[in-house]
């Protein structure tokens, strides 16, 4: 995620911004025979540490290796990060090197002809990666991006506070979460910190929640048939409502964004609510947006549904990845294999930055919260991509513009649904 995130302005490794992308620049070889010089535009949105300075470390590392490639990065927290690239390949230019999260907006790049299919050059690294990181990038038996990056959303929580609402122990169950919700509302505790504002953590509740209900299959269902107006997609929108009508959000929830000083990471890095509903960049994001919770922060998977089909151990999240803009030069996959070699990558992994996408990684991992998140990620039983990565763009953000609705109260369950399918039935023609 997605996601890792603050800063909206632009970082750069070196001197200057990027002005555009694709096809890098490359001058002339010298008729002594030395490489030619090429700049490689690498844009990204790990804006928070540790990962923002361990980035640009490998991007120097790789530049002293090769002193003939410049790299210039784009450093944009999420929304901007997808404004900008939408507008980018909206022009039919893609950069040399950029964050992707795969699923069908890669899928909607690579079918634009922006994507560099990558399968030959890094076949011989491929069988180093899990294929749970792998499986985002991969599209018709071919590849277009390498993982660096893998993992789950759930709920990370503040002890203390759930100890002062006399919560003991994390709930499992849907009911129970509803019932602590209570709990903590009558502690005098806001519950749940929310980025209305940007819609895409809104989605995570009715995604998670058709996925309990409906199971996995009822997901990957609906992107074949464009139908999200089945009575299980109604029932995950009525517990969201549910949720929605308890008020468990902090004030001002519609108008905040997720990683400000006084967004949703904050507000639960700083005491001022129990929970987030986030990703495995959680930690990270939390002490660079806030003060940090320290050994008070805690983290449980989303719960069962009662009476749903899915399994408990199906997993909803994604991870990150590079993908290779079709104009590149031969550096930009290069550069990428570097990114993910072991010894680069499990630093990163130690440094609580990101999660195993390499085989044999797992004990890089040393916060336990991770380490759950590890834990429950290697025994899953499905795995879901985010929806507004997993279906089309347009179709991704009709599910999030359609649940920040609904939790906003001007939508009815059944309008969400009717509103993404029109969109999803649209887009498939």
């Amino acid at each position: 995620m997605k996601r890792s995130l603050v800063l909206v302005a632009a970082a750069v490794l070196l001197a200057g911004c990027s002005g555009g992308g694709g096809g890098g620049t490359t001058s002339q070889q010298s008729s002594g025979g030395a490489p030619a010089k090429v700049t490689l535009e690498w844009w990204h949105l790990s804006t928070a540490e540790p990962l923002k300075s361990l980035w640009a470390q490998r991007a120097k590392e790789y530049m002293a290796k090769h002193p003939n490639v410049t790299i210039k990065a784009t450093v944009l927290e999420n929304e901007a990060y997808k404004a900008k690239l939408t507008t980018i390949t909206q022009s039919g230019k893609a950069p040399d090197v950029f964050a992707s999260w795969g699923g069908g907006v890669l899928k909607q790049q690579v079918d634009a002809g922006l994507v560099k299919d990558i399968s030959a050059d890094v076949a011989d690294v491929l069988p180093t990666f899990t294929p749970a990181a792998l499986s985002a990038y991969q599209l018709d038996g071919k590849t277009y991006g390498l993982p660096t990056d893998i993992g789950l959303v759930g709920f990370w929580y503040n002890k203390k506070l759930f100890e002062k609402a006399g919560i003991s122990e994390p709930p499992a169950t849907w009911s129970a979460f509803l019932d602590d919700v209570k709990k903590l509302k009558a502690a005098g505790v806001t519950p749940i910190a929310l980025a209305g504002k940007e819609k895409w953590p809104g989605h995570y509740y009715w995604a998670y929640l058709a996925l309990r209900i409906g199971g996995l299959d009822a997901l990957k269902q609906a992107a074949v048939d464009h139908d999200f107006t089945k009575p299980d997609f109604v029932a995950a929108g009525q517990q969201v409502k549910a949720l929605a009508d308890l008020q468990p959000f902090q004030k001002g929830f519609l108008g905040a964004a997720y990683s400000t000083p006084d967004g949703q990471s904050a507000t639960v890095s700083n005491g001022k609510a129990a929970m987030e509903l986030m990703g495995q960049w959680a930690p990270s994001v939390q002490k660079d947006s806030g003060k940090g919770l320290g050994d008070d922060l805690g983290f449980f998977p989303f719960p069962a549904v009662e009476g749903g089909k899915g399994s408990i151990g199906d997993a909803f999240g994604g991870g990150g990845g590079l993908a290779v803009g079709a104009d590149a030069p031969k550096e930009a996959v290069d550069f990428v294999k570097f990114m993910t070699e072991m010894g680069n990558h499990s630093k990163a992994v130690e440094s609580g930055g990101v999660l195993p996408v390499l085989k044999g990684e797992e004990s890089a991992v040393k916060d336990p919260n991770l380490k759950q998140v590890a834990t429950l990620l290697a025994g899953a039983t499905g795995y879901q991509l985010y929806l507004d990565q997993a279906y089309p763009p347009a179709v991704g953000q009709q599910v999030n513009d359609s649940v920040a609705e609904l939790i906003a109260g001007t939508k009815t369950p059944e309008q969400v649904g009717a509103a993404i399918t029109e969109v999803a039935k649209s887009e498939a023609g």
